[in-house]
């Protein structure tokens, strides 16, 4: 009993180390000793393993001071490396990055099939690619995790993706059945970009909600910093909540959800119905910069259709930050501004509505994160994005 009790001591100071480590990108042990409480002995016992096991790396600090030098730990980010797929409706998108959460590869393929099983036979494929390209490191690819625009169950089978019409697919164990000695785990798209901005962003936001607008409507939901997923796990599905009794009809088997008038998709339907053509967001960018009367007008009552629904989520949860994931809003002038002008209630609380910053990339980079955090065995970090990233683009149509 009490070699099990040390054993999950150990484990826990671990983490701890592990987790400031991150946090802090560089830092002495004195600085770890003081910042989390641990002795210098635990902390000295704890880096050696790490050290050896090449984790993480020691570092001379330059400085200009007098007198020795400090060294400095940091993760060793080449050690290994973690993949985020973002599984969307005709395009599947890659990001691998390092153990310190950095970006290294994109790449994205445009698939010409909806089918289950060939969508599956791609994934093991290209993961199995990403798997040899980064066998060189010490521990290769560690982890893999989907983001499925869908729900997910806790047991991370999908029980229903609208757009490709799946229901009641395992996904996760038809992606081990083929590929061995790889961490996979299954999440919906929502969850995993209201996780990257938790990490990357707003890690002072222990009530924050992330609402996608990309792809349909998905919300994330942090509450006291866990995230919130419900009796089964498909809290979050706000999309389908209904805004308007016998309206317009939804995929998910209901009228008037509330994606069918405030997502992205659901404004290109009628804009490209409006103009008799297939128009891009570069386009919409266009006619907003002329002040296209009826472009305007459209944009007009997408922002109040955003904003009722906003004001549901307001009044069910308290948040404290709201994030709004959408390319169509950030070229809007003024448009939080907008939103707020639409939230009158007395009743409807809040701190701040922003929009990300990380758009398209914030399923992938908050799947990258939440591998990082299975393979070190640490419950919440902290990364930043870095402005540098040398990461390499691939498309590859199949």
């Amino acid at each position: 009993m009490v070699a099990v009790a040390s054993a999950y001591i150990k484990k826990i100071n671990r983490s701890v180390i592990l987790k400031n480590i991150i946090e802090h990108g560089m830092v002495s042990r004195a600085k770890l000793s003081k910042i989390t409480g641990l002795n210098k002995a635990t902390i000295s016992v704890q880096v050696a393993d790490l050290l050896e096991e090449e984790i993480i790396s020691e570092t001379l600090q330059e400085h200009n001071a007098i007198g020795r030098r400090p060294i400095m730990l940091s993760i060793n980010g080449t050690a290994g490396y973690v993949l985020g797929v973002d599984l969307d409706y005709h395009e599947i998108r890659f990001t691998v990055c390092n153990l310190q959460g950095k970006t290294v590869l994109s790449s994205a393929i445009t698939p010409k099939t909806e089918d289950y099983d060939d969508i599956v036979q791609l994934l093991i494929t290209e993961i199995k690619n990403y798997k040899n390209k980064f066998s060189h490191s010490i521990y290769g690819l560690v982890g893999v995790v989907v983001g499925v625009h869908g729900t997910v169950n806790k047991d991370q089978s999908l029980l229903f993706v609208p757009k490709y019409q799946w229901h009641e697919k395992n996904l996760k164990a038809d992606l081990e059945n083929n590929i061995n000695d790889i961490d996979i785990y299954v999440d919906n798209n929502a969850n995993l970009s209201s996780n990257a901005e938790r990490v990357y962003k707003y890690s002072d936001s222990d009530n924050l909600l992330t609402v996608i607008l990309t792809s349909g409507i998905g919300t994330g939901i942090f509450i006291d910093g866990k995230l919130h997923r419900g009796y089964h796990g498909y809290a979050g599905e706000m999309g389908h909540m209904i805004i308007t009794p016998n309206g317009i009809p939804c995929k998910c088997g209901n009228h008037g959800c509330w994606e069918r008038y405030a997502s992205e998709p659901s404004f290109f339907e009628q804009l490209n119905n409006m103009y008799n053509s297939q128009l891009t967001h570069r386009d919409v960018k266009e006619l907003i910069e002329k002040k296209d009367t009826a472009a305007l007008e459209l944009m007009d009552g997408f922002i109040k259709y955003i904003s009722i629904g906003l004001n549901n989520i307001i009044n069910l949860y308290n948040p404290d930050t709201i994030v709004l994931n959408s390319e169509l809003l950030k070229m809007y002038p003024n448009v939080i501004e907008e939103i707020e002008k639409n939230l009158t209630s007395s009743v409807s609380q809040y701190r701040e509505i922003v929009l990300s910053d990380l758009v398209h990339q914030a399923c992938l980079l908050g799947a990258c994160a939440l591998a990082i955090q299975r393979f070190f065995q640490v419950p919440e970090i902290r990364l930043t994005i870095d402005s540098n990233s040398s990461a390499v683009s691939e498309k590859v149509g199949i």
